[in-house]
């Protein structure tokens, strides 16, 4: 199965991907990991999207791309595969389906996660990440036993600069400026599924699989 993840920033993408990537056996490929891997690194590229992604602003589409493009051209992708933070922009739309063409994957689903704007402020502000391991957590949702100490490996936890209300106020209108564009883009191409973002990851997983073996998309 090969599926695109859609939604805001906060909107649960990554949730709902580690949830589903063990139920279909595909391959995750976020686009904020990647990037986040390159600035860890301080590599240039690096360097120039972090500059982007603390501004609120997104990366530019032929950074974004080339990064999207190796990852599909080396990951193991018998499985198929699930894009979480890839396309944001029409132009990435219509860059991602050239990509696939030459590799013959196509895109069997669009989710596309529509989630309020004070969800997505209290999502993002409280949410905090392990330095060590990548782990996430939640202040309320799902904090850790111990305040500001991983469970997973017990590495310490920090919030993400951008994680502030001011900033996701300026992402939302980034968010909505570049990319609704493309959930009618994909829409015309009867390719979209529309969830709720603000509900349960959990809920939604048990609603697409439902869908999934409904429409017969399913490897």
């Amino acid at each position: 199965m090969r599926l695109v993840l859609l939604g805001a920033p906060g909107a649960g993408k990554g949730t709902l991907a580690n949830l589903l990537k063990d139920t279909l056996k595909v391959a995750h490929i976020s686009t904020g990991d990647i990037l986040r891997e390159e600035m860890k690194k301080n590599s240039a590229l690096g360097r120039q999207a972090k500059a982007f992604i603390e501004s609120g602003s997104l990366v530019p589409d032929e950074i974004v791309t080339q990064l999207v493009e190796k990852s599909l051209k080396t990951a193991h992708l018998k499985g198929g595969f699930m894009l979480d933070g890839f396309p944001r922009t029409r132009q990435q739309a219509e860059d991602l389906d050239i990509i696939l063409d030459k590799i013959k994957q196509p895109i069997d689903a669009v989710l596309y996660l529509d989630s309020t704007l004070p969800v997505l402020i209290q999502r993002l502000t409280g949410r905090r990440i392990c330095k060590s391991c990548g782990g996430v957590f939640h202040i309320k949702n799902r904090p850790p036993k111990k305040a500001g100490v991983c469970d997973l490996c017990g590495g310490e936890l920090y919030q993400r600069a951008d994680d502030n209300e001011e900033t996701i106020k300026t992402r939302m209108d980034v968010y909505l400026t570049n990319t609704l564009p493309i959930v009618e883009y994909y829409k015309k191409k009867s390719k979209l599924e529309e969830l709720d973002g603000d509900a349960e990851a959990e809920e939604l997983q048990k609603q697409l699989l439902t869908t999934f073996n409904e429409k017969g998309i399913f490897n």
